[in-house]
């Protein structure tokens, strides 16, 4: 044996891998130990070994002689290099193409977010607030070139206007252009010689804004509003980003919100849950509205009261106002009260026992 590794180990593959896997880690290996990217030390002779693991595995004779005599079937002669590679011009693309940075164009500008705060009515009916926020904005003195009133920025000796540095480098491929963005001017062309006072040469400035937004009626808490063009300036030319406002809303005394429709919890007592009663109920819109409850009210009956609920954030009419019925045991009794329960219990004896139909029935069969 000649002390050169075992080309499986190298590429980390087993010695019945298909070509197909064998591909896909040398890919993967020489784009990470490739010179030009792993700056380590050891990376350049790491990277020979994949490339001649690579040799070896991806031709099935040479693939078949190895397996049969190991290294000794080289014959001395070492291996060829890239030339017989097929499929491996996409990784060459992968390194250089990925490397190179072409001079910038427009950029849009960042989108920027804030949050408010609002009553839970004005979320139902709809409002508008006044925001204030952040933003950068093209600095109006120099109208955002950075240069002293305006003037013509001067042209970047470094990349002689062209926003791009090109390099020749060597590599173990032979020699290729790298082309990069000049650090100098930003990859403008250009660079400022005369910087403006107001933004000290950049070009824009952080200023506030004040808005007055309109909040739609039948918003809820948790959503976003987004307001176009009112984020940052855009560089280059490019459009400016967007205001992304998140809407939080106050919960309410009364009312709870269900999509589209208002919950209201009813307090009523025994008396009033078993004899019936007509009662005023309150609504968001500031009205009450007459509610007529049966004798016999049950504690969790719901009673819909026909749009006076969320107005319909998209479209037309609103939702309902829910009214559930909670009724309330009292747990404080005088003496003449507990006389007149005492008498109600007696007249009313015990209750039947529900029939095996009922819902109390279907439990007990679940469980036997």
């Amino acid at each position: 044996m000649t002390g050169q590794p075992d080309p499986y180990e190298v590429l980390g593959v087993a010695q019945n891998a298909s070509s197909e896997e064998i591909k896909k880690s040398f890919r993967r290996l020489a784009m990470e130990y490739h010179p030009d990217r792993n700056k380590d030390i050891n990376a350049e002779a790491r990277f020979k070994e994949i490339n001649n693991a690579y040799e070896i595995l991806s031709d099935q004779e040479k693939r078949a002689r190895y397996d049969r005599y190991g290294h000794s079937a080289s014959d001395g002669q070492g291996f060829a290099g890239f030339e017989s590679m097929g499929g491996f011009g996409d990784i060459f693309d992968a390194f250089f193409r990925g490397s190179t940075t072409r001079r910038s164009g427009p950029q849009r500008g960042s989108d920027l977010e804030t949050s408010i705060t609002i009553d839970f009515e004005k979320a139902i009916f709809g409002t508008e607030e006044e925001i204030n926020f952040q933003r950068i904005e093209r600095c109006s003195d120099c109208r955002g070139n950075g240069q002293l009133n305006g003037e013509d920025r001067s042209t970047c000796k470094n990349c002689d206007g062209t926003g791009e540095i090109r390099r020749v480098q060597q590599s173990l491929f032979g020699q290729y252009v790298n082309v990069a963005s000049c650090s100098s001017c930003d990859a403008t062309g250009s660079i400022v010689t005369n910087p403006c006072t107001k933004c000290r040469g950049k070009g824009a400035e952080r200023i506030d804004v004040n808005r007055t937004i309109k909040i739609p009626a039948g918003i809820e808490d948790g959503q976003q509003i987004r307001l176009a063009g009112e984020g940052s300036a855009g560089s280059h030319g490019g459009p400016a980003g967007n205001l992304y406002i998140q809407l939080q809303v106050q919960p309410h005394d009364l009312f709870n919100r269900i999509d589209q429709d208002l919950v209201y919890e009813l307090p009523l007592n025994i008396a009033q849950a078993s004899l019936g009663i007509n009662i005023e109920v309150p609504t968001i819109d500031g009205e009450s509205h007459e509610l007529k409850l049966k004798s016999g009210t049950q504690h969790g009956e719901i009673h819909v009261i026909k749009g006076r609920g969320v107005p319909h954030l998209r479209g037309s009419g609103r939702g309902n106002l829910l009214v559930r019925t909670h009724i309330i045991t009292p747990k404080k009794l005088s003496n003449d009260q507990k006389k007149l329960l005492n008498q109600l219990a007696e007249s009313l004896g015990t209750p039947d026992i529900p029939d095996d139909n009922s819902i109390f029935g279907k439990i007990r069969d679940s469980f036997a």
